[in-house]
């Protein structure tokens, strides 16, 4: 996104030292060549999967919006499922099932000695063994195409079950993308590269939240009974083919990995992996020990901060589920309001998060070692909003409550990934790929639990759910704390760079 950051990189270090690290050939190439490279793959790669993620969190939540957008009037889908409060509930559970087991990877490469190839650069992190054995370019659009044709096919269900059968299939396919995006971000860009880079992914659910509702409001009620299809039907084939036709765009722009991809020339890509080459000096090399899958699990459990992070993630995963829950919420508050009214007032709770998350991000780069600080923070003020909401019952303060929680949860969640990114820094590289597979895996376990927090007989209150996430945030900020104390200890006994 920001080529600068390339000359913040590289300030203070010769083109020489940064070519010759392991005693490899020698790779000449200058500044800009490194910021025009940089600002091609920002150009290629960033809006690609962008759009990708936008779809993906569009067809994973429409269950939510044909069930909350609307009365059996205007969306019908919990009529003619005949959908109770919990039943929808499930609905939404069983998607994490199959997200969360088939999430984690079912192989981890042990990565080779350091040396300019391909692997050198794509098995420095965990990866899947489907995406290790096949091309970003193709293995992501693929599985988009499947996930949107499942989309299509929840146009025709008729009943309950065909519903959680196919949420469960859509979680199982849709669980390969996140890691297959982190894999190939990491891939191209530096550490200090990809906090801004991540929060740009972010963002695209930010905004499929926001404009999400809308969407589903101007096509179930434009299009209900259009050729004797329900408008909630015709959401389903809409956006489902919209992703199956974006995946078709996206086999051929999506990058692969530097050394392999299609769309450099020989010249950008022999620079692509030398830029890379310097940040690979602490990972497995000819004199290390390399760990079987047991024994790389078997470390990183051993690790209290592997625990830590999952802890604090399940906590910010957990209270985020509070979005699945928005046009609920806001149509508790302001009583019998019109669909498009409470489609609206869910656009400036996410607008403001789009925001807060990009400034996070960005001076999470700038400030990469107060990064737990600035989370604990976060979610301090996410605690304070929530105890408030629990006490104070003025419909519109409560409002103002959930623009300002969902900032802060907004805020913390990529930044917690790039933060135990760099606080495994020390681990080995094997053990290190597991603790941030655990921690994201084990993490979005709570999305289970967390579908469970807003029942409709607790409306407009809603008093259980805020308070068990007003206990969870508090869990949150003592963890956050800690891992900020102890991650500044190890910055300056120099046992993190």
């Amino acid at each position: 996104m920001d080529p600068a950051d390339v000359e913040d990189q590289v300030k203070g270090v010769s083109s020489h030292e940064i070519e010759n690290v392991n005693g490899t050939e020698e790779v000449s190439f200058s500044l800009e060549e490194e910021k025009a490279l940089v600002r091609k793959i920002d150009l290629t790669l960033l809006p690609t999967i962008w759009v990708m993620y936008l779809l993906s969190y569009l067809d994973r939540t429409k269950a939510k919006w044909v069930h909350s957008i609307g009365n059996a009037k205007i969306s019908g889908m919990e009529v003619d499922l005949n959908l109770t409060s919990n039943q929808y509930s499930i609905a939404l559970v069983v998607f994490f099932v199959g997200y969360v087991v088939f999430e984690v990877p079912s192989k981890y490469d042990n990565p080779p000695p350091v040396q300019p190839q391909p692997q050198s650069v794509t098995n420095s992190r965990f990866s899947s063994l489907a995406l290790g054995k096949s091309r970003p370019s193709i293995f992501l659009p693929s599985i988009m195409i499947l996930w949107g044709v499942l989309t299509c096919v929840m146009a025709v269900i008729n009943h309950f079950t065909h519903l959680v059968v196919l949420r469960v299939i859509l979680g199982c396919v849709e669980a390969g993308f996140a890691p297959g995006v982190l894999l190939l971000l990491s891939s191209w860009y530096k550490q200090t590269e990809q906090s801004k880079r991540f929060g740009v992914f972010i963002s695209a659910a930010v905004l499929s939240g926001a404009f999400g509702g809308l969407i589903a409001a101007g096509i179930v009620d434009g299009l209900e009974g259009v050729h004797g299809i329900r408008g909630w039907r015709w959401l389903f084939i809409i956006e489902g083919a919209a992703t199956v036709g974006f995946a078709i765009i996206a086999l051929f722009v999506l990058p692969d990995f530097p050394a392999t991809s299609r769309r450099l020339s020989e010249r950008e890509k022999q620079i692509a992996v030398a830029r890379l080459a310097r940040e690979n000096v602490t990972a497995v090399t000819e004199d290390s020990e390399h760990l079987s899958n047991l024994g790389a699990c078997k470390v990183a459990c051993r690790e209290w901060r592997t625990w830590a992070f999952v802890v604090g993630y399940m906590v910010i995963v957990g209270s985020s589920t509070l979005t699945y829950f928005y046009p609920t919420l806001v149509e508790g508050l302001f009583g019998n309001a019109s669909t498009k009214k409470v489609n609206l007032l869910t656009v400036p709770i996410y607008g403001v998060a789009f925001v807060a998350t990009g400034i996070t991000s960005y001076y999470g780069d700038k400030v990469s070692a107060w990064r737990g600080l600035i989370i604990a923070g976060w979610l301090t003020l996410s605690l304070i909003c929530s105890i408030i909401v629990c006490a104070v019952y003025n419909f519109t303060a409560r409002y103002a409550l959930l623009v300002v929680m969902a900032a802060g949860l907004w805020s913390t969640n990529g930044g917690t990934l790039a933060y135990a990114s760099s606080a495994f820094a020390g681990m080995h590289p094997q053990a290190r790929g597991v603790a941030l597979a655990m921690v994201n895996a084990l993490g979005n376990l709570a999305q289970i639990y967390g579908s469970y927090l807003f029942p409709e007989d607790d409306s407009p209150k809603y008093i259980m759910g805020f308070s068990v996430i007003s206990a969870m945030l508090a869990v949150g900020v003592v963890v956050f704390l800690l891992l900020h104390v102890w991650y500044r200890r190890r910055l300056r006994s120099g046992v993190i760079q």
